[in-house]
């Protein structure tokens, strides 16, 4: 089964205020919200592709994540299902199902994923939504001032959110009468008046819309409160031999010897994949990238780090900073450091601030001091 997901982000989202659209703000983890919604998506394991419906002239980039070759962008409407008509038109032609998901529910989870795909294989439409908790009035204006009219069961009355869930050909009939004029909030209610019934399945009340300043500072709050910080260690060594480049954090520095090893031997970025895997409780390197295997030979070690990257995100952590040190009697990295910073920082996808890089001498004692190796130190703190 083929499954699609729509990501509507094509709004403004002025009433969060900021200088840009609140899908591109950041929350606690330092995450965008737009990339929160996306990685909750590209890492389940039922979803087979996104589409994303983004603003005119924004751009999006989520490279070296669990959205690799899952994501593809179109331009969004005016309105939020002018945004999902033109992502309709852009999904897969083998699409079975396609959940529709509002940007800005950055929170969904796995679960509430999977019943709503599971609801449209046996229904044909489907919405998560709550139910309310507390007493509904309902309210009229009389002179001026707001009063009840009556009072509505609350058994009857649900909160909808998002992902909704349809096949693809109730979604297409949904899509069609938005464009022969129909007006809706909501794909739900779309397919509603194109004749379908839209069942409800049970959603999450973590799974909140941030629409003002103060959901965004809530979100934050309370995404920092319940975060679970973890540490992890990484140590490399390599001998040096004459013939070898010295790659250090992605960058040849210039040196008659470089580092020996089944990849290309970058002991920044080993002591870095092994930090960051082992802050996740996901082994170390020679687990997912062993010199025992012939397509590693010669690997950018650079890009291993990315890809342990993505597997941190995809294990629900996310790098919050990292520290390098290397010990290298010669040559002399220093005017090298702020390059190896750059790079290190865009494999683990966060900003140069949140990577520090240090070169140390061994003083002269043992292999590295006799400059027969090179190694390398690392810590990383990862955030949930």
């Amino acid at each position: 089964m083929h499954v699609t997901a729509i990501i509507a982000a094509g709004g403004s989202g002025t009433r969060v205020g900021g200088s840009a659209p609140k899908q591109f703000l950041r929350l606690g983890d330092g995450r965008t919200i737009l990339e929160r919604s996306v990685s909750a998506f590209a890492s389940h394991e039922r979803v087979s592709d996104i589409v994303l419906a983004l603003p005119p002239d924004a751009t999006f980039e989520f490279a070296d994540s669990p959205a690799d070759g899952k994501l593809r962008t179109v331009r969004g409407g005016a309105r939020r299902q002018d945004s999902v008509a033109n992502a309709f038109d852009a999904i897969a032609a083998l699409t079975d199902i396609v959940l529709v998901h509002d940007a800005a529910r950055p929170f969904v989870s796995a679960d509430v994923i999977s019943r709503a795909i599971d609801a449209a294989v046996e229904h044909g439409a489907a919405i998560v939504a709550l139910p309310v908790s507390d007493t509904v009035k309902q309210v009229t204006m009389e002179g001026g001032r707001r009063v009840i009219a009556g009072t509505i069961p609350r058994e009857s009355i649900y909160l909808a959110q998002t992902p909704q869930a349809f096949r693809r050909d109730v979604l297409a009939a949904a899509v069609a009468v938005g464009r022969d004029g129909a007006h809706a909030t909501d794909e739900a209610a779309l397919a509603e008046l194109a004749g379908f019934a839209v069942h409800i399945v049970e959603g999450d009340a973590d799974n909140v819309k941030i629409t003002t300043a103060f959901d965004l500072e809530r979100a934050i709050r309370r995404e920092t409160a319940a975060s679970s910080v973890r540490v992890g260690t990484g140590y490399d060594l390599h001998r040096l031999a004459e013939g070898r480049p010295l790659v250090i954090g992605g960058v040849e520095i210039p040196s008659d010897r470089g580092a020996l090893g089944h990849s290309d031997a970058d002991v920044a970025c080993h002591a870095a994949t092994d930090a960051i895997l082992g802050g996740a409780s996901l082994g170390d390197i020679g687990r997912h990238f062993p010199d025992t295997e012939a397509r590693w030979k010669g690997a950018s070690s650079i890009e291993l780090l990315r890809q342990a990257a993505a597997l941190v995100r995809a294990s629900g952590y996310s790098v919050a900073n990292v520290d390098v040190t290397i010990v290298l009697e010669r040559p002399k990295i220093a005017p090298f450091l702020a390059t190896i910073r750059e790079g290190l920082a865009g494999a683990l996808g966060i900003a140069p601030d949140c990577v520090s890089v240090k070169g140390k001498t061994n003083e002269g004692v043992d292999a590295v001091g006799r400059g027969e190796a090179i190694a390398a130190h690392a810590v990383a703190l990862l955030r949930q």
